[in-house]
């Protein structure tokens, strides 16, 4: 049986998703969590086979979450799912050390081979996102500037759109306002931008908050 814990926001597609495993005899939803603090007390109170983990929830980000799975339980698989398409994030989620990537857009059919598929320690990405990563992986690079940030920018680029202040950031992350700071720096020297302003407007157009 593949034990899977559910993270994500929305009770609707939680409750789509285990009416999806009712006919799966391999498969359930062992437990739920709807944000990043409620999945890591259960990762630390009893065993799964696999993480769904939504990538864009509200307070810390599936990146987070996925950042303190790998510190704390570095062989749990993890498949990232979310409502952006794959050529947004997947490759960001590869390098953070996700084992699969998957659009909420995807047909059942697809979630469904990619959650065995990863449970069982293998990897995936949808057919349309694959080409594009490898290529990336290997140095093709001709994604928008936001997605050559590194791993650990991102994650603070999603949180200063989110309106958090760098000490929040900082003491979330475990590091020092300074080097809060210098990230930011870093982050908008990258996008050719100025300021927070900028950056959330930047966010806003390229699609990675509403």
């Amino acid at each position: 049986m593949i034990d899977v814990l559910l993270v994500d926001d929305h009770t609707i597609f939680r409750s789509g998703l285990k009416r999806l495993f009712l006919d799966e005899p391999d498969l359930r939803v062992a437990d739920e969590a709807r944000n990043g603090i409620e999945a890591m007390d259960k990762l630390r109170a009893k065993p799964f086979s696999i993480v769904v983990l939504d990538i864009n929830m509200e307070g810390r980000s599936g990146l987070e979450v996925l950042a303190s799975i790998r510190a704390e339980l570095p062989r749990l698989p993890v498949l990232m799912l979310s409502m952006y398409p794959e050529q947004q994030y997947a490759l960001v989620a590869i390098q953070a050390g996700a084992n699969g990537y998957i659009s909420k857009d995807a047909e059942p059919l697809e979630l469904l081979q990619a959650i065995r598929r990863v449970a069982a320690g293998g990897q995936y990405l949808s057919p349309r996102a694959a080409p594009g990563v490898r290529m990336q992986l290997a140095g093709r690079d001709d994604r928008p500037a936001h997605q050559r940030l590194t791993v650990r920018e991102h994650q603070i680029m999603l949180m200063i759109v989110k309106g958090k202040s760098l000490t929040e950031i900082g003491e979330e992350m475990l590091i020092s306002v300074k080097t809060v700071s210098t990230h930011r720096t870093n982050i908008l020297a990258k996008l050719g931008l100025n300021s927070n302003a900028e950056l959330v407007l930047y966010a806003v157009r390229q699609g990675i908050i509403h």
